[in-house]
């Protein structure tokens, strides 16, 4: 009898040892979930609305540098790709000992050609005071003979004829004078204007010839980074950016200067987003490079036309330009990022990550953490943005799961 007892305060004994340890692994359990499944905190302020947007930076104006019209160019030294360029600051200089070359040729002959022309002018005033002289004389001759023809009764008739005949002798070589200073002064105009032609001649190459060397440095036009383009000298499939000691041909397309201060974000803006989207829209963009960086900005042209993509399949968007207020110095042309078109503002909103709402029966519910355990909470969703949401329903400082609690995966 006492075995018998003692045998059944024995079991009573296990049994109550076994029911408190499975009270305390299921506790342990709860608060081992508890402590794995991750929170986060519902935090109250102003919610933003937005429609997330993929693009790059682009420049509205910029300069573009061309190779001056000027024959055998070569570049002889140029500013790194990318590098900050001030406005006036050299960007490319040219192989100019060619042209200084030519432009010494070109003042000798300027020199010779003003020479040759002084000579000539001097040569004709000589020839224009002989003829003068020449002319006088022939005057003189014939008023000299005129006065041997006049009537006087001491003078015979032989004498007064031969006078006559004199005379006309004299007035044909003043004609014949006449005549000669005339085709001097046609043959020194025409000379002295041929010579003159090839002094200006002259004068014209030294000019062109300065002007060029003038242009083996093109300065930079504006401030901002310049971009040199691709070289397509030797073939497509071999198309290298400029760099020194390529040969350039007159007016090709060397560079390009982005005015740094009309950057705009360009971002593609779905289809089904665009009827929420207006001129005037705040915008936060980020760009992936510095994504530290916010920048604040404001849409300032969306495109008419929607853009059929080449994906498959293909899709509609259209062309958002948002305009950068206070550009950062550090951001580039061309550099990818996103920007989130602010179309909503909810004051004094409870927000909480997308992850923490579930759906239970087609309504929207949060897991709030409570001792250990996870108290579903019906909420209603203000707002939706990829990776937030604004709900009623819900205190601010309430820690909700990112997890379902239900599930075996996140027991796990």
């Amino acid at each position: 009898m006492k075995r018998l007892l003692r045998a059944v305060i024995w079991l009573a004994v296990l049994g109550a040892i076994s029911a408190a340890g499975w009270v305390g692994a299921q506790k342990y359990r709860g608060t081992q979930t508890a402590a794995e499944l991750p929170v986060a905190q519902a935090r109250e302020g102003e919610f933003l609305a937005i429609i997330r947007c993929r693009g790059e930076l682009r420049a509205v104006r910029s300069a573009q540098i061309y190779a001056p019209i000027v024959p055998n160019l070569r570049i002889a030294w140029m500013a790194a790709n990318g590098e900050v360029v001030e406005k006036g600051s050299p960007v490319i200089r040219f192989d100019s000992s060619t042209a200084e070359q030519d432009l010494i040729r070109k003042q000798a002959q300027l020199t010779q050609a003003q020479a040759t022309l002084d000579q000539a002018l001097a040569q004709a005033q000589i020839t224009a005071d002989h003829d003068e002289g020449d002319l006088k004389d022939a005057r003189y001759n014939v008023e000299k003979t005129r006065l041997g023809t006049a009537a006087n009764e001491f003078v015979g008739r032989i004498q007064a004829e031969q006078a006559r005949i004199d005379l006309g002798v004299a007035e044909q070589r003043l004609k014949v004078q006449d005549a000669n200073i005339d085709l001097h002064a046609t043959s020194d105009r025409s000379r002295l204007a041929s010579l003159t032609r090839q002094r200006d001649q002259a004068k014209a190459d030294v000019e062109l010839t300065k002007a060029r060397i003038a242009q083996m440095e093109i300065p930079a036009p504006l401030g901002g980074v310049v971009v040199f383009v691709s070289n397509y000298n030797q073939g497509p499939l071999n198309a290298k950016p400029f760099k020194v000691g390529d040969n350039v041909y007159s007016g090709m397309n060397l560079a390009e200067i982005p005015d740094m201060t009309s950057l705009v974000m360009d971002a593609k803006v779905e289809e089904i987003d665009r009827g929420r989207v207006a001129v005037g829209k705040d915008v936060q963009v980020r760009v992936d490079a510095l994504p530290e960086l916010l920048i604040r900005a404001k849409i300032t042209q969306i495109s008419p036309l929607a853009e059929l993509s080449n994906d498959y399949p293909p899709t509609r968007s259209f062309r958002g330009y948002a305009s950068l207020q206070v550009p950062d110095p550090r951001l580039r042309p061309g550099m990818n990022g996103g920007m989130d078109i602010v179309i909503d503002r909810i004051p004094k909103a409870i927000s909480i990550p997308t992850k923490a709402v579930f759906t239970r029966d087609g309504k929207p519910v949060v897991f709030v953490a409570d001792r250990g355990t996870y108290r579903p909470t019906a909420v209603q969703l203000l707002a939706r943005n990829p990776d937030e949401v604004a709900v009623s329903g819900l205190k601010s400082g309430a820690m909700v799961a990112l997890a379902d609690p239900d599930k075996k995966e996140a027991k796990q």
